[in-house]
């Protein structure tokens, strides 16, 4: 492969010093940019888009022509999984994902089969390696799944859920069938992320979106305690580099201290918690990621770039920190305000690391 250009961000997960601090936005191929909305309707559906490795590695370049990233993001989606699975993964228009054949008693767990990455999803696969091959070195490439958790609201719920009433009376009902659930969830994702790992992805993120809606006990057993797992079962070395591993619970600021005993080398910050609080709770075990609220880039600039400045004062000076949205940006973004973001980050940042 062809030696990496610009590995500011695999530096700074690992915490070693960098001249500026490195950025990505979650969500950073998406419905904000008109270059990806033309992308789309030529695919003629999102999971033409995703099945499509030309097409899904053209709109993961997409916003490295526009803004000066440290980083490509792999364009999927975190349900790859249950649809590989058989469980008959559909989009729908305004209402989001559909699961046809949810998973809610012992038998249809049972039913799962053993997922073959490279096989059920090879057209992932098949991205990554050309997603690589495009960017020639240019930035890292990262890989992503969903937290076993995450995908379970889904897979149990059979779609989005405002109270994930089904899963939540499965956790306190019956949790030995939980934790069958969340154990062939977990072992499928270790397999994908590794497959991702040994195609090409430099760094790999867990999303695990839905872990603040826990109470305390349950987010430690059902959801800390599988991402702890599949972290301890990745490749975490490969090209002669070693391969970062980033975890996001969203909503969880208040787990951060156990998070950064979890094995993995950043964490990823919601807006709702400072970073100054962040890194004191994680005590420099692990680099952080984020946290701009995503809403701020419905302001002009001038606030945009005020609020860039905030957060990198919140860091602080020193190594460890990808500067990243909270969250995802959100499609109605104009894409000139990602731009002030962006160009406010590479201004501002090199003074937090004289």
């Amino acid at each position: 492969m062809t030696p990496l250009k610009n590995d500011l961000f695999l530096k700074a997960l690992l915490r070693e010093p960098t001249p500026r601090t490195p950025l990505w936005m979650m969500r950073q191929a998406g419905r904000y940019l008109p270059e990806y909305r033309a992308t789309r309707a030529k695919a003629g559906s999102f999971m033409k888009l995703c099945m499509t490795p030309e097409l899904a590695c053209e709109v993961t370049l997409q916003p490295l022509e526009r803004y000066r990233l440290d980083a490509a993001i792999l364009f999927s989606d975190i349900l790859t999984i249950p649809h590989a699975l058989g469980l008959g993964l559909e989009f729908e228009a305004g209402e989001g994902p559909r699961i046809d054949r949810p998973v809610r008693t012992a038998a249809d767990v049972e039913r799962l089969p053993t997922l073959d990455p490279e096989r059920e999803l090879r057209y992932v696969m098949d991205a990554v390696r050309l997603i690589r091959r495009e960017l020639d070195g240019r930035v890292p490439l990262i890989g992503f799944a969903g937290s076993p958790w995450t995908v379970a609201t889904y897979v149990v719920e059979g779609g989005g859920s405002k109270n994930f009433a089904r899963l939540k009376a499965m956790l306190y009902g019956a949790p030995e069938l939980a934790h069958r659930l969340l154990a062939h969830l977990t072992r499928a994702t270790t397999d994908y992320l590794n497959a991702q790992v040994r195609a090409g992805a430099q760094a790999v993120m867990v999303f695990d979106t839905w872990g603040g809606a826990l109470e305390p006990a349950a987010y430690r057993e059902f959801s800390l305690r599988y991402m702890r797992d599949i972290v301890a079962g990745l490749v975490r070395e490969h090209d002669g580099r070693r391969v970062p591993a980033i975890l996001f619970t969203k909503g969880g600021g208040q787990w951060l201290a156990e998070l950064a005993g979890s094995g993995a080398d950043a964490l990823g910050v919601d807006w709702t918690t400072d970073l100054a609080t962040a890194r004191a709770a994680v005590g420099g075990r692990v680099a952080l990621q984020g946290n701009l609220d995503p809403s701020v880039l419905y302001a002009p600039p001038a606030a945009i770039r005020a609020q860039v400045a905030r957060v990198l004062a919140s860091y602080g000076h020193g190594a460890g920190h990808v500067f990243n949205l909270g969250h995802g940006i959100h499609p109605d973004v104009p894409p000139e305000h990602a731009l002030a973001m962006v160009e406010a980050v590479h201004e501002l940042s090199p003074a937090y690391h004289a």
